[in-house]
């Protein structure tokens, strides 16, 4: 028996067949789908105003992050590895001169070492200064932070800075016949004193105790130093607990811009002392 297709039909095709018009009809569903997804987002430009206020927020937040960042490192060098200093005074003449602000390397004397002919800086614990009444540079809140951070010097304690001659258990004598200092019987010849100044206008005979030093100015014959204390009263041996650290550049003013020395051909041919003495007697007369 023969049956006959219709060649048009109303009804639609059964469930799982595809006809041409809705294979078509998907794919042009399936390409606008496409292209919404691929199209940008509308997007509405920022006035200028928003803009500035943008690179504004942008900038500024940059700007507080390189400011924390900056104290924190600077307070931490100022804490572990360096410490600035200012030089009220011309004992260290011309080495260092009045108004000099120096940099003090904090690793001395320790875990380095401290050697003759350093110049060092120490806490006046012994009482040797006056006291404080004037304190150059910025006050109150602003001088709080530039001590914070290591651009100004710390007002709450005074300090001293001197060359280390002598060292622990080293005999210390002024003068030998040609008029220079001795230690543990070697002369040396002192470059760094002041043009003219003598190694000292004062005799004096000591034995550095152990834990202690001999400091004594470059300008010799304008200096309190070891000399003027040991005879005056017999605290001129430095702690070497107080010291502070080692002085090694001139920052301030920049003309003076520079590193310092220890001029270790001074002392080369200098002896190890033979004993560690705890003496702390000393033979001198009145000092600068």
């Amino acid at each position: 028996m023969q049956h006959n297709v219709p060649e048009e039909s109303g009804e639609p095709a059964p469930q799982g067949e595809t006809t041409p018009e809705s294979s078509d009809a998907r794919v042009r569903q399936e390409h606008r789908a496409r292209h919404l997804k691929s199209e940008p987002a509308t997007h509405v430009p920022d006035s200028a105003g928003q803009r500035v206020g943008k690179q504004a927020l942008a900038w500024g937040k940059e700007l507080l992050t390189i400011v924390v960042i900056a104290l924190v490192l600077s307070f931490l060098i100022k804490t572990f590895l360096f410490r600035a200093f200012y030089i009220p005074s011309g004992s260290m003449e011309n080495t260092l001169e009045i108004n000099d602000r120096i940099f003090v390397n904090l690793l001395v004397p320790q875990p380095f070492a401290l050697q003759r002919g350093d110049v060092v800086v120490f806490k006046d614990t012994q009482g040797w200064l006056k006291p404080q009444t004037n304190v150059n540079g910025p006050t109150g809140w602003l001088s709080d932070v530039a001590t914070f951070i290591g651009l100004a010097p710390d007002s709450s304690q005074q300090h001293l800075v001197k060359r280390v001659i002598g060292m622990p258990g080293d005999k210390v004598v002024c003068c030998n016949n040609d008029g220079k200092i001795t230690i543990n019987g070697t002369a040396i010849t002192e470059p760094y004193l002041f043009p003219g100044a003598a190694p000292s206008d004062t005799t004096f005979e000591v034995t550095v105790p152990e834990g202690h030093l001999w400091v004594m100015g470059d300008h010799r014959n304008n200096s309190q130093d070891s000399r003027y204390h040991q005879s005056y009263d017999q605290t001129g041996f430095v702690p070497i607990a107080d010291v502070e650290g080692r002085a090694v550049v001139i920052a301030w003013p920049l003309s003076r811009l520079g590193f310092l020395g220890n001029y270790p051909d001074v002392f080369a041919d200098v002896p190890q002392p033979q004993t560690k003495s705890v003496s702390t007697s000393a033979d001198t007369t009145a000092g600068p």
